[in-house]
């Protein structure tokens, strides 16, 4: 055996001595300019584009066999400006058929290329012709058969220029690796580029590259991958007449505010548009996206159904979802109707540009809704946002234990907000809806609340400042907490000058309470207020200031006749004043004296001129000096200070 491992070694090594002599002497004897030409001639048929040399040429047979061109440029022939420079591109050479004296590229590298991609109107670019001449050259039966399979890219630029949708990007630090192989239809293309900062990894292949390059149909599979957005795509791809793509869509990103803003979209104002992921089947015609069963999740948010983008110069969103639980807090969370100290509405500007980026059109139903401290049962509502103006409706919300509908809309006139609300609460628990939508906490029962009203503001106190419309209350079995009216006018009816004593606690029950407020530019006027119930009646006339946030009204508290065991009942007015949170209520002082049997003498004997005249003279024996005037007698009827009553009081018990 080891004989004839000689013998069989000898012509192998024989055979090798004699190839390795006829390609030193074919690098020899090469015909150099030939080589060079057969090479240009190779890409001019491979890429339909014309090769310019305005630098060296490198031609290399062994150990390499390769040609560099230095300072190219690749013409298309319709075109003034290269499509294509490269510093150096490098075309390796088959070695078997330069053996015999033939050219062929095995593959091409480019160092340092800057492609310019410019596209017209017409959808067409300068690399029209070069997509054409590659699909021609490609087609089985072709005379001139693509001879070279891979195309690298190293430190590469790319400027994309669409100037009728006014369009201009560019990639840089492009490395990309281009799988060309002649006997296979198939297509792949791997590797990284800079894009708007961030370094992006990519990669696409084409099961049918041919066909791809014609506009029929093949398969298409596509990754893009960054930190601000990872894409995939696994369908199929046609460009006949437009693009048309059909299959497996998904995106993911860490926070969709950043993917946005990397893609030069404006972000959404507020917070929230953090972690998103979407699963979908996609079906793209043109500038038209549609997607079927989607599973879309945003903020820990998860909801199911179908969505439409449109981009025909503006971009249009259209969405129909359902979701099982929805939290809204996210978004409101950087939004704020009061400052911090909670007694001024907030005067920081509203910021309305997101409002005229991008149009909407969604329709959203959960089995639960969260926003901030509300909870929403079952809840179908719908938003519309066009031409900088947004419009949402709720058709159904199983809201504060009962149902709310209505309609809320902001119209944005450069920095103001036009603000528009209509809703109907039916059947609600009055102490969570006070207290969430009007900070009062100290109303309880059930009802129905009606609101109407339109304001218009640069921020939440312009809001306030400007707030006309009206507002409804119709409530039962209730009461208002932070005094007992019955009690407080049985001890004033018993004893009018008791003092004021601690009468701000306990509740006041009611069986049915009436509410008319109408808004006139941030004033609050009160049509009709009335709180009814079994031993006691409230109503209420004045005014309440939104933009101060206080009470200035009067009203008049009664005993009802049987609850004071006679025909004729005790009526008390009151006062209520100063802020919404902590407001003053207090009785009037004249009609507590003049209900005293003590202090209604004092007030009658006061009444009479000889009387004045001796109660001055003794106050001048003890002031030692003269007396005030005397005030007309009108004065004596007019209400007494604030503390005649305790004054009163310990002259004379009751």
């Amino acid at each position: 055996m080891a004989q004839g491992m000689k013998r069989l070694g000898m012509p192998i090594a024989a055979l090798l001595g004699l190839a390795l002599v006829g390609l030193i002497g074919t690098s020899w004897f090469l015909n150099r300019d030939a080589l060079r030409e057969a090479v240009e001639a190779q890409i001019r048929a491979v890429t339909g584009l014309d090769l310019m040399i305005t630098g060296a040429i490198d031609v290399s047979v062994f150990p390499g066999s390769y040609v560099s061109f230095h300072d190219v440029g690749l013409k298309g022939g319709g075109t003034t400006a290269p499509a294509l420079q490269v510093d150096v591109l490098t075309a390796n050479l088959r070695l078997l058929p330069l053996l015999l004296r033939r050219f062929e590229i095995a593959d091409v590298m480019m160092l340092r290329p800057h492609i310019r991609v410019v596209r017209d109107g017409n959808g067409e670019s300068n690399w029209t012709p070069f997509v054409e001449t590659i699909a021609r050259t490609m087609k089985p039966g072709a005379e001139n058969q693509v001879s070279f399979s891979e195309i690298r890219i190293q430190d590469g630029v790319l400027d994309y220029e669409d100037s009728t949708n006014h369009v201009s990007e560019q990639l840089g630090d492009i490395d990309l690796s281009l799988a060309w192989p002649s006997i296979s239809r198939s297509f792949a293309a791997t590797g990284q580029f800079d894009w708007r900062g961030e370094r992006v990894d990519g990669s696409i292949s084409a099961g049918d590259f041919v066909a791809m390059l014609s506009g029929d149909r093949s398969g298409l599979k596509a990754r893009l991958a960054s930190a601000p957005l990872k894409l995939a795509f696994d369908g199929t791809v046609a460009n006949r007449t437009s693009l048309m793509m059909e299959g497996t869509a998904t995106i993911d990103s860490l926070s969709l505010r950043n993917a946005l803003r990397w893609m030069g979209q404006a972000a959404p104002a507020g917070g929230g548009f953090g972690r998103f992921a979407l699963k979908a089947r996609a079906n793209v015609v043109g500038g038209s996206v549609a997607l079927t069963n989607v599973n879309v999740e945003l903020d820990g948010n998860v909801a199911e159904g179908v969505m439409t983008f449109v981009n025909n110069g503006r971009q249009t969103l259209q969405a129909t979802l359902a979701a099982g639980n929805l939290d809204f807090t996210p978004y409101i969370s950087t939004f704020r109707l009061l400052a911090s100290g909670a007694h001024d509405w907030n005067r920081q500007l509203f910021d309305l540009n997101s409002l005229s980026t991008t149009d909407l059109d969604m329709r959203l139903s959960a089995a639960r809704v969260t926003v901030g401290p509300t909870r929403l049962g079952r809840t179908a509502f719908g938003a519309n946002l066009r031409g900088g103006a947004l419009a949402l409706s709720v058709g159904e919300a199983q809201m504060y234990g009962g149902i709310a509908n209505g309609s809320f809309g902001v119209a944005r006139s450069d920095a103001v907000a036009d603000v528009k609300a209509q809703f109907q609460f039916t059947d609600v628990d009055l102490q969570a809806c006070a207290s969430e939508l009007f900070g009062i906490n100290k109303l309880s029962g059930r009802g129905n609340l009606s609101v109407s009203l339109v304001a218009s503001g640069s921020s939440p106190f312009g809001l306030a400042s400007s707030l006309d419309g009206t507002a409804t209350l119709t409530g039962h079995d209730g009461a208002i907490a932070g005094f007992n009216v019955e009690q407080l006018l049985k001890r004033l009816e018993r004893r009018p000058l008791s003092g004021g004593g601690n009468f701000r606690n306990g509740s006041t029950p009611y069986d049915n309470l009436n509410v008319s407020v109408k808004f006139a530019d941030g004033i609050a006027t009160a049509e009709d207020v009335r709180v009814e119930g079994a031993a006691a009646r409230i109503t209420l006339t004045g005014t309440a200031s939104v933009p101060s946030r206080e009470y200035d009204l009067k009203g008049v508290a009664s005993l009802t006749a049987a609850s004071t065991g006679n025909d004729k009942g005790f009526d008390l007015p009151f006062v209520v004043q100063g802020p919404w949170d902590d407001p003053l209520v207090f009785p009037d002082p004249d009609i507590l004296i003049r209900r005293s049997p003590g202090a209604a003498q004092l007030l009658e004997s006061v009444k009479d001129r000889k009387t004045r005249d001796a109660v001055r003279s003794v106050i001048e024996r003890f002031t030692g000096g003269s007396a005030r005037p005397a005030a007309p007698d009108a004065a004596v009827s007019a209400p007494a200070p604030a503390s005649a009553p305790a004054a009163a009081e310990n002259a004379k018990p009751n």
